[in-house]
């Protein structure tokens, strides 16, 4: 329930803007895809939808403020947008304060913190990788050095036809 109320809210929140709403809603799909087929409990599978939703909610206002989306001033312009969002959906102040994490992190690759951080990483770049044309080369670095969960590489190899599944993984089996 408070899933499809963020996402009503978020469609009118990025005000008929094409490219926001189509890609909030493909990475929202593709986390909500990912921690299913990873068998995450509810309270982190919301945690994961809620944050999908609202991962990009800076990008108007840095648009506004320095002319561009830049991964570095979304992390930190999102915390009080987060808050403020999800206050509004009643949603508890310890699921607003994890999500507002995951969001602030959402560019960062490094120091991932915990399952619900990961999926989003990985849902994001899948969607980031067709939306900016990425290289073979790239998709393959990022299944080596980013992708952790089966299912997040079986969909970036289905998606973007990278070479080989073998390298193991620290999420899943």
């Amino acid at each position: 329930m408070i899933v499809d109320m963020a996402i009503e809210r978020m469609l009118d929140f990025y005000k008929g803007n094409f490219h926001d709403i189509s890609h909030f809603l493909n990475v929202y799909t593709l986390a909500k895809t990912i921690g299913v087929q990873e068998k995450l409990d509810e309270n982190a599978q919301q945690i994961l939808e809620l944050a999908a939703i609202v991962h990009d909610i800076s990008c108007p206002l840095c648009r506004e403020k320095y002319g561009d989306t830049n991964g570095k001033k979304q992390e930190l312009e999102s915390p009080p947008l987060v808050k403020a969002f999800l206050e509004e959906l009643s949603v508890s102040a310890k699921i607003i304060q994890r999500v507002s994490w995951i969001v602030a992190h959402h560019h960062t690759y490094t120091d991932v913190n915990g399952i619900e951080h990961q999926i989003l990483l990985e849902a994001d770049y899948l969607v980031n990788a067709g939306e900016n044309q990425y290289s073979e080369k790239s998709v393959e670095n990022a299944k080596n050095q980013i992708f952790k969960t089966n299912t997040g590489k079986r969909l970036l190899c289905s998606m973007y036809h990278c070479l080989s599944l073998s390298e193991s993984n620290s999420y899943g089996e």
